[in-house]
Formats: C-alpha cells, structure tokens, sequence
C-alpha cells in the first residue's frame, strides 16, 4: 500500500509539473499576441523573465526563505534533543544533516526548503517543539526529511519561480494595455489580412495573460503541493515504521490557532496551511484535507 501510494504519487506530480510548461508557455503566446501579434516573441520573452528569476531566487534560496518567516538558526546546543531527531530522521533518509532552523510563533508547524539534499534546511516553530512529544515530533520531521529526499524542495522553487514569472508577465501586460501600446508594428494591411480570426485570437492571447495564465498557474502550484503532501506523509511512515506519530502530530496542529506571522509566498511549504485561510473548494487549499490525510495514514 506505501509504495503503491508513493508510485501514484509520483505520477501526479509530473502530470502537475507539465500542466505548469504548458500553461507557461500559453502565457508566453498570449503575450507574443498582444505586443507583437506573433506567439514566438511571446514564448522566448516569457522564457527570459523565468531565467532572471530562477537566477534570482536561485542564489540562496534558504537564506531567503526563512528570512520571509522569521527564521533562526540553531546549534546543537541550543536544542539537543531536536537536533537528534533531525539527525537520525535524516541518517535513515540518507541524506546529509540539513540546517535546522526556529520560527518563534507558539503556533505549532515546520517546513523544509532548499535545492538539494546537500542545500536544504528544516524550520519548527516554538509552539511545535512546546506542544509535542517526541514520537511525534519524529513523525512531522520525517515528513520534512521526506521532501527533503524526494526532492519536493526543488519542485516548490521550480513552482514559485514558474507562478512568480507568470504574474510578472501578466502585470506587465496590463501596464501595457493600461498605458494603450501593443502591435505597434502592425499595419493596416496586416490588421485587415487577419479578419475575425486574427481578432479572436488576439482577445483570447490577452484573457490567457491578464487572467486565466495567472489563475491556472496558482492551482496548479497548490495542486502540486496537495499532492507532494500526500507523498511526504507516506515517506514520514518509511522512515518512522510509525504512523500514529504523525496521526497524531496531524490532529494536533489540526486543531491550533493559525501562525500570527506567516508568509503567504511560502505557506504551501508548511506540513500544514499556516494561515487557515477559509475556502469553498479545495481547489485553493494549499494543503489536502487533514482528515483526508489521517485517514490515508491510518490505512497504511
């Protein structure tokens, strides 16, 4: 059952991961419609703005990361018993020991970032180390060693790159419809040879970029998220042989107050929705139901 869940999952995740290339590079069209009324401009412009940003967050993403969350680093001797878990969490995992990290917020969560097994670092904040035992907290720092392994990490800053690029673009081309450019090398000749046709596509290129490139970006940000969850859960029982601490670590933090500070950029990180932020579908969770969650590990 595990390892079937693991392969399932993993099979989400590239279907996720190629919803993304393609909305991007619809994103890309559009634009190319709007400025140029060709798709390849588009296309290689929306290429150059993912490049800049890779190269951006890309230089020490860990550092930047848990500077938006108010992260600090520890010591050995700071908390020794997390440290410990850390350590034989990430022994079992086979990775090297990644940086550890406290978040003072007495709302209990943790999260792992970075690009690589041999770059990565775990964040708990106080309220987790206050509020659980140690089968428990072995079960939630599984869980991060878990993205960690699967290289979940990776993905999260491949997503947030993807989405931030793509709502870069979309704010530009609304400064440049706002400020009334676009096809400015086009002649008449040209506006008359494309008729209804050319018109129509050129509305759609413009709705995609300003609208529907954005939206479907986010959704699929969050649906990779939900579903590397799942995996990391299933990874946390690998490591652990143990369920019920992360059932119960689930049902604790489950039932907390949301973090006071949390950042909105990253909360799809967290093992848990930081915010609480209520919605009317999950299609705008972050995270998988949390009874959803329990009960796949109970089943296991």
């Amino acid at each position: 059952m595990l390892y079937e869940q693991i392969a399932r999952n993993k099979r989400k995740t590239f279907l996720v991961m190629f919803l993304f290339a393609v909305i991007f590079a619809l994103v890309g069209v559009g634009l190319g419609q709007l400025l140029w009324d060709k798709p390849l401009p588009g296309i290689l412009t929306a290429l150059v703005v993912a490049l800049v940003y890779s190269f951006l967050v890309f230089q020490d993403p860990v550092n930047v990361v848990m500077s938006m969350n108010h992260g600090q680093e520890l010591r050995e001797e700071d908390n020794p018993q997390l440290f410990h878990i850390v350590e034989d969490m990430a022994m079992v995992g086979q990775i090297p020991m990644p940086k550890v990290y406290l978040i003072p917020d007495q709302s209990p969560n943790a999260f792992a970032t970075g690009l690589s097994p041999d770059k990565s670092a775990v964040a708990v904040t106080q309220g987790l180390l206050d509020m659980m035992d140690r089968e428990e907290l072995e079960g939630v720092l599984g869980h991060e060693i878990s993205h960690i392994r699967n290289y979940d990490i990776r993905l999260s800053m491949v997503a947030l790159v993807l989405v931030s690029a793509i709502s870069f673009i979309s704010q530009f081309a609304q400064r440049w419809i706002w400020y009334g450019f676009g096809g400015g090398d086009r002649d008449d000749d040209d506006r008359d040879s494309g008729g209804a046709l050319g018109m129509i596509i050129g509305v759609i290129g413009v709705v995609f970029v300003l609208i529907l490139g954005p939206l479907a970006a986010a959704l699929a940000q969050m649906a990779l998220s939900r579903n590397r969850e799942y995996l990391a859960d299933a990874g946390s029982v690998e490591l652990t042989r143990n369920p019920q601490g992360l059932i119960s670590a689930l049902t604790k933090i489950e039932n907390s107050q949301p973090m006071k500070a949390a950042n909105s950029a990253s909360a799809s990180l967290y093992i848990e929705d930081p915010i609480r932020r209520p919605s009317l579908s999950h299609l705008f969770d972050t995270h998988p139901p949390t009874s959803e969650r329990i009960k796949r590990l109970q089943e296991m």
